[in-house]
């Protein structure tokens, strides 16, 4: 059985002109990352590894949920490969992961979030939001052969505010 948690980075600022991969997250993100993770905290078992795409804004969504989980910042690991918009691409690199890894927490970016949700939940949810968070249990024990699996959780923020 895995588990696969994956949360789009909370909300972005666009008010500078940088890089799009330098964006921080705004006042808004940093509270709706604290409120979601929060709530996740119960949905989420004792043994688990914690991925993010090394965009700015979405580390900074990796650490807020570590601090909130009582996990490891250091035990964070960063992918380039994660910062992506294309489900296939984020597909390829989950079906990449070690078989040793039960539990995934993915942090990434949409629309490759939300199109996995898709392709591989059973309920169709139009927009994952900034800092939603979305729990896929696989029945399989390699995660190379996943297909479809069940959607146990969603948070998303307006749904806690």
């Amino acid at each position: 059985m895995k588990n696969l948690f994956l949360v789009r980075h909370a909300k972005s600022s666009w008010e500078v002109p940088i890089h799009d991969k330098d964006r921080g997250l705004t006042c808004q993100g940093v509270k709706d990352a604290h409120l979601v993770s929060s709530e996740a905290k119960d949905s989420i078992p004792k043994a688990y590894v914690i991925f993010s795409s090394t965009a700015k804004r979405t580390t900074n969504t990796a650490l807020i949920f570590a601090q909130n989980l009582a996990y490891p910042i250091e035990s964070i690991i960063y992918k380039d490969d994660l910062y992506t918009f294309d489900e296939n691409d984020l597909e390829k690199v989950i079906k990449s992961y070690s078989n040793s890894y039960e539990s995934v927490i993915l942090f990434g970016h949409n629309g490759a979030i939300t199109d996995f949700v898709n392709k591989f939940g059973d309920v169709y949810i139009e927009n994952v939001p900034t800092s939603g968070f979305v729990h896929l249990k696989f029945e399989a024990e390699d995660w190379k052969k996943i297909k479809k699996g069940k959607i146990e959780k969603i948070i998303f923020p307006k749904n806690l505010r």
